[in-house]
Formats: structure tokens, sequence, C-alpha cells
């Protein structure tokens, strides 16, 4: 397993649970992508809320069965595995946000190791 010691890349994807790719989940359709392409590691996070470029409120309503709720995939790798996938990632993204900004990282690795 890969440790990190320092300065890496954070990408963060911003999408929609809605969002579909050839009647696929976009947000699990991006996650095998990073995975199949050796990426360290991501984490999908569920939003309670949130609105977009369009200004629509998206919000966890009880009584809906259907959610559009955002969705944040966060991805933290070198600057280099960022930037390899980075191409694959706005062929698949047709509408969404990607940030990218520095981070430190303090540890990562296997608790077994």
């Amino acid at each position: 397993m890969k440790t990190y010691d320092g300065e890496q890349t954070l990408m963060r994807i911003f999408v929609s649970e809605a969002d579909k790719t050839d009647g696929k989940s976009l947000y699990e359709v991006l996650l095998k992508t990073l995975r199949d392409e050796k990426i360290a590691g991501a984490t999908v996070l569920r939003g309670i809320a949130g609105f977009g470029a369009k200004s629509h409120l998206h919000k966890a309503n009880i009584l809906s069965l259907s959610q559009d709720l955002p969705i944040v995939i966060e991805v933290i790798d070198t600057q280099d595995n960022i930037d390899r996938v980075l191409g694959k990632i706005e062929e698949i993204l047709t509408e969404g946000l990607v940030t990218l900004e520095k981070v430190r990282t303090l540890r990562y690795g296997n608790n077994n190791q």
C-alpha cells in the first residue's frame, strides 16, 4: 500500500444523485473509473441539501421515495496521478464541477503494516 507524506492533491467532483451515464449512476461510474485507474482512494459523500449552476434546490424530503441529492466524490492522490485520470473524468462528466486543491497528508496506509 502506498504511503504519502507531505503535499498531495485533493480532487472534488460535484454531481447530482440523479445524474446518469449510459443508464448507470454517474457517481458509481466515476468511482469505478477511479478504482480501475489505481487511484489511492476515493470517498462518495451524499449531501442533505444543495444547489448548483441552475439554482434548483435539492434537499432530502421524507415524503419522497426518489431523491436527487448532491453527491461529492473526494479523491486524494499525487498531482501526477490526478492529472493522469482527469482526462478520463472529463470524458465521463457532462455536467458537474471539479475542483483541485493542495492538501498535506499526515498518514496513509494499512494499519496492519
